[in-house]
């Protein structure tokens, strides 16, 4: 198993260039399947789960290549709608290829997904959208299979805005007749990116980012280029990690809007912070002030993506932080290993209470997940001393080459 190595308690300096957004990619590789044509997908970070989702697309008997940072999928040869169970287990995004699939063969099958183990995440929602459109679902032994005559356009109401019943619908509606209109939808950046991208193919999508969202149903699709949006989880990451390190930073590539409730935390905790058109640039104050509570919610509310890594940060801030998770109810996993280093942290039901401390302390720490794991890598980097960081195989899900970045901004950090 590979673990991360890092010497601490050194600033980090200079610039850092976003990638594309991992959950923009993943459920736009899982659209290709709708154009039965070739689709270019520009700006694709090299992580383990868009790896994961290309062999899923390869083994559906689908074309794939990986160029210079664009993945080239030729959707024509597709040839089954089994979706590989080792693969479902995996990563959670292959839930996302339900709706492409059943538009596009009529049938899918496949087994509950996988993915870090941050709490129930239930499909429900997705398999209700799904049903209103029309398809039939079994269930037995864990397994789904879905099926579908013909999918008739339909009024769907989501009893809360989850981004994967949002994309799955949309993408399932795409072919079906008539007209689809989702109400309270999720409004996140990676859905208007997935509707942008179908809107370049030649569907009719409108309303992404608001209340509501219509879909036209359309039978034939293009091929399309397309570039993803950058990632703002990757911006927060490393907007937390310059600032826990007492340094300074300017992303680019960025769109600072995506990004604007950890922006305006960042600058309560006293980080002095410049936005431009594509640009953020962070200094980091001598010491940081905790904030005022925060709660994870739905875009554009502070993203539970966030949460962990911002947590890493308050542990070294002057004063109490309160944070409410909302949205996943084990997504603290980090917080013993946290604690290992020294940090302060009181867990009471859903929220934590964190005291900083003058100073973290390097130790052996485990990642349990993707974010939680960026949040170990963070206080690593700040703490005395060395840190040990094993199952970074959670990190490689959501960064690329996420020591490399980090080094070249001064990190003393190597993957062993």
């Amino acid at each position: 198993m590979e673990r991360y190595h890092i010497i601490g308690n050194k600033s980090l300096e200079g610039e850092h260039q976003l990638k594309g957004a991992k959950n923009a990619v993943l459920p736009i590789l899982a659209a290709t399947i709708l154009t039965g044509s070739t689709s270019v997908i520009e700006n694709c970070p090299d992580l383990s789960d868009d790896r994961t989702m290309v062999a899923i697309l390869k083994e559906m008997g689908c074309k794939v290549t990986w160029e210079n940072g664009s993945i080239i999928v030729d959707s024509s040869t597709l040839d089954d709608y089994v979706i590989p169970q080792k693969h479902m287990k995996e990563i959670r995004s292959s839930v996302f290829l339900m709706g492409p699939t059943l538009a596009r063969c009529g049938k899918v099958s496949l087994s509950y997904p996988g993915g870090c183990a941050i709490g129930e995440r239930p499909i429900d929602i997705h398999l209700y959208a799904l049903r209103l459109l029309g398809v039939e679902i079994k269930e037995k032994d864990g397994l789904l299979d879905c099926s579908v005559d013909r999918l008739i356009g339909t009024d769907i109401h989501l009893p809360f805005p989850s981004v994967g019943a949002t994309e799955n619908a949309m993408m399932a509606a795409i072919m079906a007749e008539g007209e689809t209109t989702i109400y309270n939808p999720a409004k996140e950046p990676e859905i208007v990116d997935l509707q942008n991208y179908l809107n370049s193919c030649g569907a009719e999508v409108y309303g992404a980012g608001s209340d509501e969202i219509v879909i036209k149903g359309k039978r034939e699709l293009r091929d399309t280029i397309y570039k993803v949006i950058p990632d703002r989880i990757e911006g927060g990451t490393f907007l937390a990690a310059a600032a826990a390190t007492g340094g300074s930073i300017q992303l680019r590539n960025a769109i600072p809007a995506h990004m604007s409730f950890v922006i305006n935390k960042l600058r309560e905790a006293g980080c002095q912070i410049i936005v431009e058109k594509d640009m953020v640039y962070l200094k980091a104050p001598d010491k940081l002030k905790a904030v005022k509570p925060i709660e994870t919610s739905p875009y554009p509310g502070f993203p539970t993506d966030m949460q962990s890594q911002f947590m890493a940060l308050m542990t070294c801030a002057d004063g109490y932080t309160l944070i409410t998770e909302n949205i996943f109810e084990n997504r603290f996993k980090h917080v013993k290993e946290l604690i290992k280093m020294g940090a302060d942290i009181q867990i009471e039901g859903n929220t934590a209470i964190v005291k900083g401390v003058e100073k973290l302390k390097g130790a052996h720490v485990k990642a349990m997940d993707l974010r939680g794991g960026a949040s170990l890598v963070i206080a690593g980097l700040a703490a005395e001393g060395t840190t040990i960081v094993e199952n970074i195989c959670h990190i490689d899900r959501g960064y690329d080459k996420f020591e490399l970045a980090l080094s070249k901004l001064g990190a003393n950090i190597k993957r062993i």
